[in-house]
């Protein structure tokens, strides 16, 4: 495990490239006390009543101007999964199936999953590839019931759209072809791509590795990443995105992560800089990630700090606002970084 970046070693150590396989985890790791306080389970409680009230008859979520949404619909079930939620079990349970079968119901013949907002689809596919590679890792997968064979069936089939779609550069981009690619979009497919491997799909490796090898090229000298692999500035939210999916492709000690954990500390740490707030939700949702990941000082001085922040900043109704994509989207992705310390999710599990 890792120490601030003044701590940090000068050596690199070999890693490989290829997704492992995590353990079984249907149960969450002890959190540790301090984590959690009475105040963060207030406002949880309050933001999953917001979350609860905002579902539609038909089993999604709207994302503002983005209408009906698989990623935002995928989202949001993940954030009632995080507090230990199952599509079959818990208070919420009824939420996530309703959620579930909108997704599935989004499956398409050749295995895009999208909706009527199909603005960047691969986008929505990647966190709905997401959301159905962690429910079907909490709930053991198999074949006892329909709905597990068509979650599993459409599993397959997101996974193997994203192999095919795969461009020469190793990314992907907006659409469900292989021409151009961004960091952002490639990272939606590594994050999916890992969980399905998780809950027991098969992968491929190759595909990891050239994914990999994209996000290294879109890091710049500062530590920080650029959108594409052409010459561009630093941000800190896909930064935070791309270290996260060093991590999750299996690499956890390597200079790329060194500095890029270095450069988040010295721009985005909550209370102590004052980074951008443009992309702030999906920004501290990849950093809450990387800091968990990278453990010891990262994550001791990184939790408290966004912790409270969010805590700070929740409204009277128990939302967060994103000006972009809405209040569903900021609250769904605030739940999970807030329940990240429940170790609920399987993709959060080391």
């Amino acid at each position: 495990m890792k120490r601030l970046p003044a701590l940090l070693a000068c050596s690199l150590l070999a890693a490989s490239s290829s997704l492992t396989t995590a353990q079984p985890a249907n149960r969450p790791a002890p959190a540790a006390g301090p984590e959690i306080t009475p105040e963060l389970d207030q406002t949880i409680a309050k933001a999953i009543n917001y979350l609860a009230s905002t579902q539609s008859d038909d089993g999604s979520w709207e994302g503002g101007r983005f209408g009906k949404n698989v990623a935002i619909t995928s989202l949001a079930c993940l954030a009632f999964m995080g507090d230990g939620n199952t599509a079959s079990r818990g208070p919420y349970s009824d939420h996530i199936m309703r959620g579930l079968r909108f997704v599935l119901g989004s499956t398409k013949e050749n295995g895009l999953i999208t909706a009527e907002a199909n603005n960047g689809p691969m986008y929505g596919h990647g966190f709905a590839t997401l959301f159905l590679g962690e429910i079907y890792g909490m709930t053991g997968g198999g074949a006892d019931t329909a709905i597990s064979t068509q979650i599993h069936e459409s599993l397959v089939k997101a996974v193997r759209l994203i192999e095919q779609t795969q461009n020469d550069e190793g990314g992907w981009r907006y659409n469900p072809v292989p021409y151009d690619a961004d960091v952002s979009v490639t990272i939606c497919q590594i994050m999916a791509l890992r969980s399905a491997r998780n809950a027991g799909i098969e992968v491929s490796s190759e595909t990891i590795d050239r994914a990999v090898e994209y996000v290294r090229q879109t890091q710049n000298p500062d530590g920080g990443f650029r959108y594409q692999t052409s010459a561009g500035s630093s941000a800190w939210p896909r930064s935070a995105a791309g270290v996260a999916s060093l991590y999750y492709a299996g690499i956890y000690s390597d200079d790329s992560i060194d500095r890029g954990l270095e450069y988040l500390m010295g721009t985005a740490l909550p209370g102590a800089t004052t980074p951008s707030r443009s992309h702030y939700f999906y920004g501290q949702y990849y950093a809450v990630q990387t800091m968990f990941l990278a453990g010891d000082d990262y994550w001791d001085t990184w939790w408290p700090a966004i912790r409270e922040e969010l805590i700070e900043t929740q409204l009277d109704d128990g939302a967060w606002e994103d000006r972009s994509a809405g209040k569903v989207y900021g609250t769904s992705m605030s739940l999970i970084i807030l329940q990240m310390p429940k170790r609920y999710l399987p993709i959060f599990q080391k």
